[in-house]
């Protein structure tokens, strides 16, 4: 049977900035109705009934401004309960959201939504859970610039002191995608827990921008056909992955062993790229060898894509032509080098 799962609503800028209105409200009242007290008991001026009501409710010491008749004291006795209450009260408030951090993680979150709402072309993940975790920590390592979408406040809280850009919603809801910027983004990852979200998200997420690369999580083979029917890009299947690493690791050990190396080597990221030659790439009718790429340190050409076509180890003397996709493995730095040769960088 599934379990309900009650959960408090996302954190808002807008909730504490209620709550530090309502204190300022109850301040101001107090404030008020102690000045109109005194200027009606006592028929006082208003500046010596609010100077009276801040000494009295601030507790200081101070003597009375005028003598005081017996009306007027027994105001500022009540004035004194509950204006000093009303006081005690908004300072521990505004204690508490310096303590707990609630302040921080707001301003925090306010600065993360204005850098979200200045990416471009960027990449939308949908869901951190276990698949999700290997996709966050992948384009974090490769400096991609993406948005997380989670509902678990656990994890957002995880990704925020990381500094990772989140949104705390729901990602197959229209609302969490548009705030994470789908319609500037260039591609989306959806890994929720099933494939029934995952195909909602899909829909939805076509639905708002019908250019996005989707690529979705799918557990039963049956869930494939559906979710590339609704507009996925690419379906992976973890637990097929799964299973054919296995047998790779039984029968191609050194290969896997290789692949594991390049994944995980913490002194120098590498990892295979593709660089697509637009109209205006620098390198236009240039063969690979005048481009200058195969002079490249710690970069190698693995493959040429052109009209669907791949091919391996190309010659040095391929031209290069609009639309082909030159697959590059090596380092993020090298990798990067080859981008600003092929943008007519120096």
């Amino acid at each position: 049977m599934n379990q309900l799962n009650f959960r408090s609503p996302p954190r808002s800028p807008w909730r504490l900035f209620r709550k530090i209105f309502f204190i300022f409200f109850l301040l101001s009242l107090v404030l008020v109705s102690g000045s109109a007290g005194y200027m009606y008991l006592e028929g006082w001026t208003f500046l010596d009934s609010l100077y009276m009501t801040v000494i009295t409710v601030s507790t200081v010491g101070y003597g009375e401004v005028h003598p005081l008749d017996q009306q007027g004291r027994v105001f500022t006795m009540i004035l004194i309960l509950f204006g000093s209450g009303i006081l005690l009260y908004s300072i521990s408030m505004f204690t508490a959201f310096i303590v707990e951090g609630e302040l921080t993680d707001i301003l925090k979150r306010m600065k993360m939504k204005k850098t979200i709402d200045s990416l471009r072309g960027h990449y939308i993940i949908c869901g951190h859970s276990q698949t999700g975790h290997y996709v966050i920590e992948e384009l974090h390592k490769s400096r991609k610039p993406f948005v997380v979408i989670e509902t678990d406040r656990n994890k957002i809280d995880a990704l925020l002191e990381r500094n990772i850009l989140n949104i705390e919603g729901d990602a197959s809801s229209e609302a969490a995608l548009m705030e994470a910027g789908i319609a500037r983004a260039s591609g989306l990852i959806t890994t929720l827990h099933t494939d029934a979200e995952n195909l909602f998200v899909v829909l939805t997420a076509k639905g708002l921008n019908p250019d996005l690369r989707v690529i979705a999580k799918a557990v039963e083979e049956e869930s494939r056909q559906k979710l590339v029917k609704v507009g996925a890009d690419g379906v992976v299947m973890p637990n097929a992955i799964g299973g054919l690493r296995m047998v790779s690791e039984l029968t191609h050990p050194n290969v896997v062993n290789f692949l594991d190396h390049i994944l995980s080597n913490r002194e120098q990221t590498i990892r295979v790229e593709e660089i697509r030659i637009g109209k205006g790439s620098s390198l236009l009718g240039k063969t690979l060898t005048e481009s200058g790429i195969v002079f490249q340190p710690d970069v190698a050409i693995i493959a040429i894509s052109h009209h669907s076509n791949y091919t391996i180890n190309p010659a040095r003397d391929t031209v290069i032509e609009t639309g082909m996709i030159i697959v590059l493995m090596g380092t993020l730095d090298a990798i990067g080098a080859v981008r600003n040769l092929e943008s007519g960088g120096a």
